[in-house]
């Protein structure tokens, strides 16, 4: 196992990523929680928080949730008659190998048959380092102008017992992920987007770069290509 600092800010971001998305699968108590949360789906489309954005390389989560939940995602998703259900963000750090932590924030958003969600990396890496490193199916591409790699992950299923008590998890369906540079020089910093459908059903690539083609350039901080 290799334990250098170049390695650990190698590995991070994907790392985070592939650890990041859940998939739920027979909760009908959990689902009726997070109504309670977030606005049931009968009362309109599941709004965002909201915050005062700060000028600076960090994007908010409340920020990235407002460019996630667009009217339009159902629309983009190939789902016009759905809207949202369930939309937040939340903020985390990662700490480098020299003790330096590095904030980074994400958002979702949940409709009836898919889930999107955003991540904002505020690191120095660059996104063609991490082609062909981590997964055996990441692809080089392009969107807007800007250097992105395409791959896919296992989300995970939890199923809960509600009678018994009982979390039971397991291998869920696909999710598609983009990786995608801020400015189209690759300089550092990256947002990424991923879908996933709540049946299991591999996503529609088309359905991915359509939201990302949409979303990414509302981000605070994307330059345009």
């Amino acid at each position: 196992m290799v334990d250098d600092s170049a390695s650990e800010q190698a590995r991070r971001p994907v790392v985070q990523a592939l650890a990041a998305v859940l998939v739920f699968a027979g909760v009908a108590g959990v689902l009726w929680a997070q109504a309670a949360l977030h606005g049931s789906s009968d009362e309109g489309p599941a709004s965002c928080s909201s915050d005062r954005h700060k000028p600076g390389k960090h994007v908010s989560a409340a920020r990235l949730c407002t460019a996630l939940n667009r009217s339009d995602l159902p629309v983009l998703l190939g789902t016009p008659q759905e809207q949202a259900e369930i939309a937040y963000g939340s903020e985390s750090s990662a700490k480098d190998a020299d003790g330096t932590k590095t904030p980074s924030s994400e958002a979702e958003v949940d409709l009836k048959t898919y889930s999107v969600k955003l991540w904002a990396s505020d690191d120095d890496l660059r996104v063609r380092e991490f082609s062909g490193l981590f997964a055996s199916d990441m692809e080089s591409r392009k969107v807007l102008g800007h250097p992105a790699v395409l791959y896919s992950d296992n989300t995970i299923s939890l199923r809960f017992n509600l009678g018994g008590g009982k979390i039971d998890s397991g291998p869920g369906g696909i999710a598609r992920h983009l990786l995608v540079a801020r400015d189209p020089k690759d300089g550092g910093g990256s947002l990424e987007i991923a879908v996933w459908r709540q049946d299991d059903v591999p996503p529609d690539d088309t359905a991915l770069f359509r939201v990302a083609e949409r979303v990414l350039p509302t981000v605070p901080g994307w330059t345009g290509g």
